[in-house]
């Protein structure tokens, strides 16, 4: 009995995800490193790893595809520690959209003109709609 209640509950909880479409964050495609500066690129640390955002130290933007629209946003804060243009904590808005980066950026000898992103997240609230946090890994990329 108990088995077939968690059944049942797994069933209605998947149901919902599975009806949306497209996912809430989606791929972004092939970026470009920007002719000057830095980009961050950041992939889905679960599940299918796709691009799913890239960041730029200037300008100061932040590319993501919301509900199957990529779209540029502009950062509007930063804090914390961070390196090549990025910090720890940024914050992008655009319409009624924040969305929110929290990176660890770490170096490595091994990468000359960047640095590692080993672990992140990208929190994206709107207004009247769920807040979606998505685990998030990367490179940061800088152009000579």
């Amino acid at each position: 009995m108990i088995a077939l209640s968690l059944a049942l509950i797994a069933q209605a909880v998947a149901a919902p995800a599975a009806s949306t479409g497209a996912a809430p964050l989606g791929p972004i495609g092939r970026q470009a490193l920007p002719a000057k500066g830095c980009a961050t690129f950041l992939w889905s640390a679960a599940g299918d790893r796709q691009l799913v955002a890239m960041a730029t130290a200037d300008p100061a933007q932040l590319r993501i595809a919301v509900d199957g629209k990529a779209a540029d946003y502009q950062r509007s804060a930063q804090s914390g520690p961070g390196g090549f243009g990025f910090a720890g904590t940024s914050e992008y808005r655009g319409g009624d959209l924040t969305v929110t980066v929290d990176l660890t950026i770490t170096t490595d000898a091994a990468l000359t003109a960047g640095a590692q992103v080993p672990t992140g997240a990208i929190r994206i609230d709107r207004a009247g709609r769920d807040t979606l946090i998505v685990p998030v890994a990367g490179l940061i990329g800088c152009a000579a």
